[in-house]
């Protein structure tokens, strides 16, 4: 299918309790974001088995993409898009080796170099992160910053989203260093309005 890769929401279901998560997938389906990561570290298998089909059928029809957070078996069982692997994952190498070419494979980075290894590896997107800094990275070390955006989209021939602390003010200057979209947790789960939010955004974009 082809990937729109600008708006990317990552799923965050203990951040939103006691509020469903599956609601929000289907209302950011509705609201035309290109692609949600379902990233429900801490369900069992079958819930999130369960989770993701309905993700995808939630999504059948629609220009959203529905990856699955390191789980390369429950995004295959469940019909979904793809998925997108961490530091600890299976390799994209290995991932592309097992998978057909219209399955999306992306990758969390946080350097140039790990960006244009995952690309080597025939990966679709990267994540590059954490732009700005954000409290769930602090531990993590500074923020990458604008500077080394700009040079990661740059050098690297797939796309390039930003994550880590994006807010909506943000979003302009990301694009302007080169970055392809923008990536999220909170960006998406906290407004009221996850249609208004998309849709100031999309704005953002030329």
């Amino acid at each position: 299918m082809p990937v729109s890769f600008r708006l990317c929401y990552i799923t965050d279901g203990n951040a939103l309790q006691p509020r469903p998560l599956l609601p929000l997938i289907e209302e950011a389906v509705q609201a035309g974001i290109d692609l949600i990561q379902i990233r429900e570290q801490g369900l069992p298998t079958r819930e999130l088995l369960q989770l993701v089909e309905n993700a995808v059928a939630a999504a059948k029809g629609s220009g959203t993409c529905i990856v699955v957070n390191d789980r390369l078996d429950v995004a295959l069982a469940a019909g979904a898009d793809g998925v997108h692997l961490g530091t600890q994952s299976i390799p994209a190498r290995a991932v592309r080796a097992k998978v057909s070419q219209e399955f999306v494979v992306g990758v969390s980075c946080h350097s140039r170099q790990e960006a244009l290894a995952a690309e080597d590896a025939r990966a679709d997107y990267v994540l590059l992160g954490p732009i700005f800094e954000t409290p769930s990275k602090i531990a993590y070390g500074p923020p990458l910053g604008l500077g080394l955006l700009r040079e990661t989209a740059a050098a690297a021939g797939i796309p390039v989203l930003a994550l880590g602390g994006i807010s909506v003010e943000r979003v302009r200057v990301c694009l302007e260093a080169g970055a392809a979209g923008v990536a999220g947790i909170r960006i998406f789960q906290d407004p009221p309005s996850l249609l208004a939010r998309v849709r100031e955004l999309r704005a953002q974009f030329p």
